[in-house]
């Protein structure tokens, strides 16, 4: 066992040895292949050189004179660089060249040159070199290429690319396109047999079928249409119809050779006039010559027409069935048909050359209005007779320019406006607005509104065109259509400034009793007066304030006198140290305003005595000080009226019991005096309102003397007028006094200078130009008078005495009627004789007469004007109708035929559907006496038909119209805007549905046939829209805050919601309030504490010996409104600030006799800034009675720490929020004012009265007032509505009108919206739709034979239809038509009757057209790709003999492109029943139509009655084991259930060739993609058909594998190559591809938009 394993790993080891050694031989191999190739087999190296890309051209000049370079390396041809000396220095190519250094000017002397696509090629042409054949599914793509070069602008001279891709980047040079599979011409199913074309013996059954689709894009041809099938019915017992006879066609008209000949004889010989020489009474002479005048016009003389009559003939001849020609005599005929008649020989239109181009419609020169156009004619020389051509196109236009540079600017027009209208409030006021009945006074925002209109812009450019002797102040107005651009706006906010009102501080305290001059001191008179000041300043100055001073009369007046400033201390007498002394009293001299002057000025009055005084004894009762005295408690006196003022003293300690001076009573504490003494008789002085400026003579010669001419606007300039008003003295509560009870120091003036308006006349544009008459005429051709009018516009309004505008500003006038209308009619003259065809020519003809028998008719036909006068042939050919006939057939009457009148008119009827009608005619001459012609049943001399039954029905069509106001009823609003909502916008209207008028035969006849204007018209209503309405605004609440800033508040609730487009509500609350909160600023002084002196001591330990001891005194404190005069009335005490609340009591020691008694403490000192515990505040007292010996007085000073916030504070200024924007009250919007308050606060955040922080000097840099604006609620302002457009129809029951209007001013703010009804429309009265139409081609007649050339005929009907398309088409009298010209949808030619061919018996012929198949898209149905639509018919061929087949002409058919056509898809079926009349297999649409061609070309589907189901997917088949597969270059997709889903494409693999570009492919689709495909040399690249999915559509399996292998595989290889043949010396270098043979991969997926 050891041995065999050994062996058997010995095997192993050789076998693995062997392998080894393989692998070296193959390195060693290949590396020897690697050495050896260094040379090719053709002994060319294996190095090259290789360049880089061209550099940057570079250079100090712009153009040719640049240098540019480039990389150039030696390459070994597997891609990596070598050194130099490996490449043949001799094919070194240049690394620098010359070039073209492009700067950016050259921009545009340089551009792309674009050149037309190409032909589509497809891919696998370019691909392969010739085209591959593979499925076609929807379409090939292919590649389209163009010529794309750069050029020099200026010649097209080429020019380097490197130029403009400077500028512009290459445009694309390909792109990819879509070649449409070829389609197969389809055919529909045949047509059931027709029926033997033989009643006996062997004759043929025909089927038909039509082209439904014809062949396209190289698809295969049409099938054969018919198919034949022979049949025989029995044979034939007698002899078999064999012989037809045939008429040919006719000739070609010609005249008679000998014609001319013969005329010239017999003329020749009929020498004079017969008629003339017997003719001698000229009266007769004159009668005759003037009938040869009117004959002459009658005759066909016109230069226009050279109508000649001749003849052609045709030929009739007897035929066999088998189409070969026998003699005449074997055909038996009753009557043979003529073979000669008279015709007119054709002439083809003949026209002069061109006329001169006319001059060039535009006359002026502007680059951006639109060219002109110019026009050339030419006239007929000759019209196109009989068969002629008919003349080509008359007229012809080109656009142009004006020539030469003398042509003038053209005209431009621009939008100019009026001055603005007075600003108006009132219509921004809402409904409810309370001061729409009183609107004086309004002011704020508001709205202001302008005309505008258009004028000529450079009127001033060509005023040497219009030859102006002066020039116009304003343009003048065209009409508004010529002007372009946006319009200016009509309407625009505005400000009103509101009046600012006086505002006036309450009056100061009366002053003393003084003179009313003190220079002038003579009078005993005096007054006392009060004054009051303005605290903010009125519009228009103080004179608009009221008084600011009151008058009282007062008696013993005086200009200056003593004020007492203090007392000093009392100074006992004789040198005392108590008892009665002296105070002297320190003064000062004061003039009335209380202000101190010159001792000096007081000198006339004495200086106040020394007041007596008492300082106490130590024994003695002690008083403390007068109190100040009280406020006076009335302004004035009179007899029941007396002002009084009160003092106070309290009693501060008792006196001893013996010795001491005693305390007064009660009473002598108290002391009462009168005040005020002067009576009620308050005067003031009282101004009127300042009267109109007027001119003040003194300055108007000033003016005149100063020179003052007319300033540079023309206008005169403004001077200084005067102003003057009444002042009146007036006594309060009683009226007007003489003026000396008044002072005359404050009389206001009478008089003040002012400055005079300018004056401003009215300016008005000048009118415009007469608007153009329109010219109109009744259907009688006669002129309808219409007006034409001018206006002017008022550009400025007069004010301050202007002149006035005119009051004309629109005229009308009449317009001229016209003479004669605009329009051309033909005028046919009489028909000439009927002309026969000569005798000598159908003298050999049976039954011919030479006098009688068929002929020709020739009539004059010329051009009139509507009033008959005569026109140029030229304008009824533009302007008029059809052309009527000019020839006719007729026919002479032979001697045995009967003749008879034309039928007369049917007589009229009496009544609607009651009795009968009849015309009649009448036998002429001879054939009254001819038996044949009394016949009736033959010629009937009358008719008879019942009267027509005219009986109509309205009935009511289409929807109702939207409500419309109507017109006359509306208000014209201001300057051509409405406001919506306004009351002309809403309320009652009307709306319309349109009446149908139909007769019994439900056919539309005119509506006033019923009776009826057209329409049924209802009531309707536009409602109007309502504002959110809400309360007026409640009273302001009073301030938050009694000191300091503070806010109040006022509010609005909700009273009605808005509704049908009303004003908006503004934002509301939860409890739909609106709210206004503005700040406020309260006095802190204006409410005080008042304190009352303080009651008697209570003293608790009653010593009755010595009255003193603790003790309690009391007071009333009450809080009261501080006046100027002092406290007045008592309020609530919340008002006052409780901190500065005095004590109402306090608690004290009452001194004893002989102690030292002190007033009571003076106020405390204030602390000094900043506070700190270092500082202390004092408070002193001064002692009033000295003690006894052996006592002390207390401290008269007390003093005490500052501490911050208890008693020191620091003061700052506090500025509040801005408040809302504040409006006056008389305004609705616009400008207003936001205020905040300012604040003294102190440190611990009370606000404090603002003394406080003045006294500190405090800087104040804030704004208090801003200005501020609040949006205008403007309503939506809309256009007048436009005038109603045409009719979308001009008859019918479906046409509508309608008009518009636009929004001249958006809404804003809370102003009313717009409405969403721009546009409204109504239905347009209903008129019957009349057109004329053919009747169907009869059958074709040949006379009496039996077949060849025969004519067809049909009629020209006059139809009427309800315009719909869909109601049906009824045929009416022609009458109704006549106004309409005869033209069959758009073909002008009429064509009443065309030849045709009768096919003889047992002839193969071709059927007559079929119908246009409808209209089928080219398409991929599914994939979005169209290539248009078509329609087709044919001609298929029927045959009658079964010998004849081989003479059959070819089947034809023809088509024409239509749009809107159908996808359709075609799809092969399966029938799965044996031995049904059905084929097995077919080809269906997918419209369920049968058809013959169309479905795949693939081999169709073989009996799948085997497979279940059967397979109905596209591309699918049964296979022979019985399973569903897909046809070649589709894959299986299967369902969940294993059944086959779908046949997908095989994906195509593309690798196009080196140098295609990704992003420049593009589909789109071939022009012309039939033509033979070229295929483009040096493109290489290969297709391979993969089927990499599996039958779910993801990649199998294999994929992955297989690319993992050949991954590793080449690693591998790549690895063992380098090892092996590695050489140590050689430099190592990467490894570089070779971009040259970098392919781009390009894949089509399919999808068209790639």
């Amino acid at each position: 066992m050891g041995l065999g394993g050994w062996r058997g790993a010995g095997g192993t080891l050789r076998r693995r040895t062997q392998e080894t050694w393989y692998l070296l031989v193959t390195l060693l191999l290949w590396c020897g292949f690697w050495n050896a190739h260094t040379q090719t087999d053709d002994g060319k190296s294996v190095y090259f050189w290789e360049t880089g890309p061209w550099g940057r051209c570079m250079g100090s000049d712009c153009g040719p004179g640049g240098s540019q370079s480039r990389a150039v390396w030696c390459a070994h041809v597997d891609g990596w660089t070598t050194l130099h000396t490996n490449c043949d220095q001799g094919q070194r190519p240049s690394n620098q060249r010359n070039c073209f250094r492009v700067c950016d000017w050259h921009k545009d002397l340089y551009d792309w040159k674009l050149g037309a696509w190409n032909e589509c090629v497809p891919v696998s042409a370019r691909t392969f070199g010739a085209p591959r054949q593979f499925p076609c599914n929807g379409g090939e793509e292919g590649i389209q290429t163009r010529e794309v070069g750069c050029i020099l602008n200026s010649d097209g001279s080429p020019a380097e690319d490197a130029i403009c891709e400077y500028f512009e980047p290459k445009p694309r040079l390909e792109q990819a396109c879509l070649i449409p599979c070829p389609q197969d011409c389809v055919v529909s199913e045949y047509s059931p047999w027709t029926s033997c074309s033989k009643t006996c013996g062997t004759g043929l059954r025909n089927r038909v079928r039509s082209v439904l689709v014809p062949p396209l894009f190289g698809g295969g041809l049409c099938p054969n249409l018919t198919e034949f099938q022979s049949c025989k019915l029995g044979a034939c017992t007698g002899p078999e119809g064999l012989f037809s006879l045939r008429v040919g066609p006719w000739s070609p008209c010609a005249l008679p050779q000998t014609r001319t000949a013969r005329q010239v004889k017999r003329r020749k010989g009929k020498g004079p006039g017969i008629r003339e020489r017997g003719v001698k009474d000229p009266e007769t002479r004159e009668l005759i010559q003037k009938k040869r005048t009117r004959n002459r016009l009658n005759r066909q003389e016109s230069p226009f027409w050279d109508i000649q009559v001749g003849f052609q003939t045709r030929e009739v001849t007897c035929i066999h069935r088998n189409g070969s020609r026998i003699g005449r005599s074997l055909c038996t005929s009753r009557d043979l048909p003529i073979t000669v008649q008279s015709c007119v020989l054709p002439k083809d239109c003949q026209v002069t050359d061109w006329t001169e181009w006319t001059p060039c419609s535009k006359t002026c020169v502007d680059p951006e209005s639109p060219r002109g156009n110019r026009t050339r004619r030419r006239q007929v020389l000759q019209f196109s007779v009989g068969e002629g051509l008919e003349c080509p196109p008359l007229e012809e236009a080109e656009p142009c320019d004006p020539q030469g540079g003398g042509a003038p600017p053209c005209a431009t027009y621009t939008w100019r406006t009026t001055e603005w209208s007075d600003c108006r409030v009132d219509t921004l006021l809402s409904q409810q607005d309370r001061r729409r009945s009183n609107m004086t006074g309004l002011c704020g925002g508001g709205l202001q509104t302008r005309e505008v209109y258009c004028v000529q812009a450079n009127a001033e450019l060509q005023k040497y065109l219009n030859d102006l002797r002066e020039k116009e102040k304003a343009s003048r107005p065209v009409e508004n259509r010529l002007c372009e651009g946006p319009i200016p706006n009509r309407s625009q906010l505005c400000q009103i400034p509101c009046p600012i009102d006086c505002e006036v501080s309450p009056w100061a305290a009366w002053g003393p009793c003084t003179f009313e001059n003190c220079n002038d001191q003579t009078g005993k008179k005096g007054f006392k007066m009060r004054k009051r000041l303005i605290t903010n300043k009125p519009t228009g100055g103080p004179a608009n304030c009221p008084h600011l001073v009151e008058a009282v009369p007062c008696d013993e007046p005086s200009c200056y006198e003593w004020q007492l400033v203090s007392l000093d201390e009392c100074v006992p007498d004789d040198e005392q140290q108590c008892g009665p002394g002296t105070q002297l009293a320190q003064v000062q001299c004061v003039n009335s305003n209380g202000e101190p002057v010159d001792r000096n000025l007081c000198s006339s009055s004495s200086a106040p005595e020394p007041a007596s005084c008492e300082v106490p004894c130590s024994r003695d009762c002690v008083l403390s000080d007068w109190t100040s005295w009280s406020t006076c408690s009335q302004t004035c006196s009179s007899k029941t009226i007396e002002g009084k003022q009160m003092r106070t003293r309290s009693i501060l300690a008792y006196n001893a019991g013996e010795g001491g001076v005693l305390c007064p009573n009660s009473s002598a504490l108290q002391e009462v005096r009168n005040c005020n003494e002067h009576a009620c008789t308050v005067y003031h002085w009282q101004t009127g309102p300042w009267g109109p400026c007027t001119e003040d003579p003194a300055s108007l010669a000033l003016n005149i003397s100063a020179g003052v001419g007319p300033s540079s606007d023309g206008q005169a300039p403004c001077s200084t007028g005067m102003q003057t008003r009444k002042v009146i003295c007036v006594r309060v509560n009683v009226g007007q006094v003489p003026p000396k009870k008044c002072p005359d120091g404050p009389r206001p003036i009478t008089m003040r200078p002012c400055q005079l308006p300018c004056k401003k006349d009215c300016i008005v544009t000048p009118f415009s130009d007469w608007t153009e008459c329109p010219l109109t005429c009744d259907a009688a051709g006669n002129g309808v008078k219409k007006k034409q009018s001018r206006k002017r516009v008022i550009i400025q309004m007069p004010s301050n005495g202007g002149q006035e505008c005119p009051e004309v500003l629109e005229e009308d006038k009449d317009c001229e009627v016209p003479k004669t209308c605009p329009g051309f009619r033909w005028k046919t003259h009489k028909w000439r004789k009927c002309q026969l065809v000569p005798w000598y020519l159908r003298e050999g003809t049976p039954g011919a007469q030479e006098t009688c028998g068929p002929g020709l008719q020739t009539r004059a036909v010329s051009c009139r004007q509507l009033d008959g006068t005569q026109a140029d042939i030229g304008e009824c050919l533009k302007f008029a109708k059809a052309m009527p006939p000019i020839t006719q057939r007729c026919q002479l009457p032979c001697q045995d035929d009967c003749q008879l009148t034309n039928w007369s008119k049917f007589s009229s009827c009496t009544a609607d559907c009651v009795g009968v009608r009849t015309r009649k005619r009448a036998l002429i001459g001879r054939s009254k006496k001819k038996d044949k012609c009394k016949n009736t049943q033959m010629y009937p001399l009358s008719e008879t038909q019942y009267c027509p039954c005219d009986k109509y029905n309205a009935q009511p069509v289409g929807r109702w119209s939207d409500c419309i106001l109507p017109e006359g009823g509306r208000v014209e609003s201001v300057m051509g805007m409405k406001v919506q909502g306004d009351i002309k916008e809403c309320g009652q209207g009307y709306r319309y549905q349109a009446m149908a008028c139909y007769d019994q035969d439900t056919r539309l006849v005119e509506t006033s046939r019923c009776n009826s204007h057209g329409y049924i018209e209802e009531a309707c209503i536009i409602p109007c829209p309502s504002d959110c309405k809400l309360s007026e605004w409640s009273n302001w609440s009073r301030c938050s805050k009694s000191c300091g800033s503070g806010v109040k508040v006022r509010s609005k609730w909700l009273r009605e919601k808005p509704y049908n487009g009303g004003r908006p509500c503004p934002k509301l609350d939860h409890v739909n309030q609106v709210y206004e909160v503005v700040p406020c600023q309260s006095d802190c002084s204006q409410y005080i504490w008042v304190a009352e002196p303080w009651s008697v001591w209570k003293v608790s330990n009653v010593d009755l010996k010595e009255n003193c001891g603790e003790g309690v005194q009391t007071r009333k404190v009450r809080c009261m409104l501080n006046t100027v005069d002092g406290p007045s009335e008592s309020v609530e005490d919340y008002l006052c600030d409780p901190e500065e609340m005095p004590l109402g009591a306090r608690e004290s020691r009452l001194p004893c006799p002989e102690d030292c008694v002190l007033n009571d403490w003076g106020p405390w000192s204030r602390c000094s800034l900043p506070c700190t515990r270092s500082n202390n505040r004092n408070r002193t007292a001064y002692p009033l009675r000295s003690p006894s010996v052996g006592r002390e007085c207390p401290e008269t000073t007390d003093k005490e720490p500052c501490n911050l916030n208890l008693n020191c504070f620091n003061y700052f200024y506090n500025v509040t929020d801005w408040s809302t924007c504040q409006l006056s009250p008389n305004a609705v919007c616009g400008s207003g004012i936001k205020t905040r308050m300012l604040d003294c606060v102190r440190s611990d955040g009370k606000s404090v009265d603002m003394k406080f922080c003045e006294e500190l000097n405090l800087e104040r840099k804030w704004q208090m007032n801003i200005s501020c604006v609040v949006e205008c609620p403007v309503n939506c302002q809309l256009s007048e509505w436009s005038a109603w457009s045409d009719c979308t129809q001009t008859c019918g029951l479906e046409g509508k009108m309608g008009r518009q209007r636009s929004v001249v001013q958006a809404s804003q703010g809370d102003g009313r919206p717009c409405p969403s009804q721009m546009e409204q429309w109504k239905p347009c009265p209903v008129r019957p739709c009349y057109r004329w139409q053919y009747s169907s081609w009869s059958e074709c007649r040949v006379e009496s034979v039996v077949c060849g050339h025969g004519t067809r005929y049909r009629n020209l009907s006059c139809f009427v239809s309800d315009g719909s398309g869909e109601g049906e088409v009824s045929a009416v009298d022609e009458e109704l038509c006549s106004s309409l010209e005869v033209v069959v949808g758009d073909d002008k030619l009429i064509r009443l009757k065309e030849d045709c061919i009768l096919p003889c018996p047992g002839e193969c012929y071709l059927m007559e057209w079929s119908d246009w198949s409808p209209c089928v898209s080219i398409c991929v149905k599914g994939a979005g790709v169209d290539f248009g639509s078509v329609q087709v018919r044919s001609r298929a061929v029927l045959a009658q003999e079964p010998e004849n087949l081989l003479l059959c002409p070819d089947q034809v058919w023809e088509s024409q492109a239509c749009t809107g056509g159908e996808c359709y898809e075609y799809k092969w079926f399966n029938n799965g029943v044996q031995n049904s009349t059905r084929p097995v297999t077919w080809c269906q649409r997918s419209d369920g139509l049968n058809v013959t061609g169309g479905c795949p070309a693939a081999t169709p589907p073989v009996d799948s009655s085997s497979c279940e189901p059967p397979c109905l997917m596209p591309k699918s088949f049964c296979s022979e084991a019985s399973v569903c597969m897909c046809t070649p270059g589709f894959t299986e997709v299967l369902s969940t259930t294993g059944q086959l889903d779908q046949c997908a494409p095989i994906p195509i693999l593309e690798i196009p060739t080196a140098g295609d570009k990704k992003g420049d492919v593009k589909t789109s689709r071939a022009i012309n993609p039939t033509l033979p495909s070229t295929t483009q040399p040096g493109r290489t690249g290969r297709t391979w058909y993969l089927q990499p999915y599996g039958p779910d559509g993801k990649l199998k399996m294999w994929v992955y594998g297989v690319a993992a292998g050949a991954f590793v595989l080449l690693i591998f290889i790549v690895s063992m190559i380098y090892l092996a043949c590695k050489k140590p010396k050689r430099p190592q270098r990467q490894r570089q591809q070779n971009n040259r043979l970098k392919p781009l991969t390009l894949a089509y997926d399919g999808d068209t938009d790639m």
